[in-house]
């Protein structure tokens, strides 16, 4: 089937999840780099590995002008934003370290907080957000201590959309001399993300989100405060005599073949990225299926959805139907492809009151359309109970 028959016959609101469709040139780089250009980046001198590594270099120097950062070295090339972030997290906390978390955390981050926790390595505080959605500074400021060696949030929830303080708690952080891990997974290609403006010392990020790149691409940010430990060791191509890890970013932290491919169209990608005008785009969609669903008592939307605090993402309940159910409805009888349950993301769901079950997500990407938006929101009424 070919890609104009798929997007006639489905309505892909599952952007948060990952984008689709990716743009022609994201699919014609990868299929040329295949073709003619897929050696092993930087392992020889023979023409096919330098033009691999010409790829793998183009995507740090792109992604360290996108996030204002000086050195492309300290952009380390991950595949995708969980890997990232276990790679910020492992790498750098130490035994008897304070961490501060919050609930709107993805598992990305709660989980491996959660398990050196357990095991003693860590000591963990969770905050709560405010009914907004909102993670509080001064909570933040609050729960500092002597220990507390990082902070780690998102920059927006994958649940409600609700944009984080970002920059207030960076400020915080620089004040404490504590480190700043920003996740950014729904906010990278929608948001502007300054890491200098926002003292932000650790950014992790997907590349096939909103950055409109492959799956299997992402990348974490190395600030100059930030020392990590490797999270993985191995080949490098341009060392093989050290016996241990060559110490200089970004090998320090990037063993092994990287995913090329993915690299090569995640490269085609951001020759494209507009956030600004995607941001707009995706926001006047939601703001669209808001104003046809407000008056259906039926239909709950989920937190404080805004377009001016919010990236777009949406939850939605549909009465009657349990969220699994609902998104099952809306792929079988209307080939509408949305996001049921919990979204990795337990804790937020305990605070919104939506747990175990959680919530029906709905993330417009850049092709979609006003019309397709117009049609979730008649299927939405049509199969709702009262």
């Amino acid at each position: 089937m070919k890609l104009n028959d798929m997007r006639r016959e489905v309505i892909y609101l599952d952007n948060a999840a990952t984008s689709w469709p990716k743009p022609k040139r994201v699919t014609d780089a990868v299929t040329r780099f295949l073709v003619e250009e897929a050696g092993s980046p930087d392992r020889a001198g023979h023409s096919m590995s330098v033009a691999a590594g010409r790829v793998v270099q183009n995507v740090r120097v792109k992604l360290a002008r996108l996030f204002n950062v000086d050195d492309p070295r300290r952009i380390i090339h991950c595949f995708n934003c969980t890997d990232a972030l276990n790679i910020a997290l492992k790498g750098s906390l130490r035994e008897g370290d304070h961490v501060i978390c919050t609930d709107m955390d993805h598992n990305s981050i709660s989980r491996p907080l959660q398990a050196m926790a357990n095991a003693n390595v860590v000591k963990l505080t969770r905050l709560p957000v405010t009914g907004q959605g909102i993670v509080d500074p001064d909570a933040i400021r609050r729960a500092i201590t002597p220990a507390t060696r990082l902070i780690a949030t998102v920059y927006a929830s994958n649940v409600t959309g609700a944009i984080q303080p970002a920059g207030e708690i960076g400020n915080i952080a620089r004040q404490h001399d504590v480190l700043l891990l920003l996740d950014a997974a729904q906010s990278v290609g929608v948001l502007d993300i300054d890491v200098e403006a926002m003292n932000i010392d650790l950014l992790a990020f997907p590349g096939h989100k909103s950055l409109l790149g492959p799956t299997g691409t992402g990348g974490l940010y190395v600030g100059r405060r930030a020392t990590l430990r490797p999270f993985r060791e191995g080949g490098s191509g341009a060392d093989s005599i050290t016996p241990t890890q060559p110490t200089e970013l970004p090998t320090w932290l990037e063993a092994g073949t990287p995913n090329t491919a993915g690299l090569a169209g995640l490269d085609a990608a951001l020759d494209g990225l507009d956030p600004s005008q995607a941001l707009i785009h995706e926001r006047h969609l939601l703001e669209r299926l808001v104003e046809a669903v407000s008056d259906d008592q039926r239909i709950q939307i989920v937190g404080d959805w805004s377009p001016s605090r919010c990236v777009p993402v949406m939850s939605l309940l549909i009465g009657g139907l349990s969220p699994v159910d609902a998104a099952a409805i809306l792929d079988e009888s209307f080939r509408i492809a949305v996001r049921p349950g919990l979204h990795c993301a337990p804790y937020i769901h305990r605070a919104l009151g939506t747990f175990p079950d959680g919530t029906v997500r709905v993330s417009p990407g850049w092709s979609t359309t006003a019309k397709e938006i117009d049609q979730l929101a008649s299927a939405l009424r049509e199969m709702a109970i009262a």
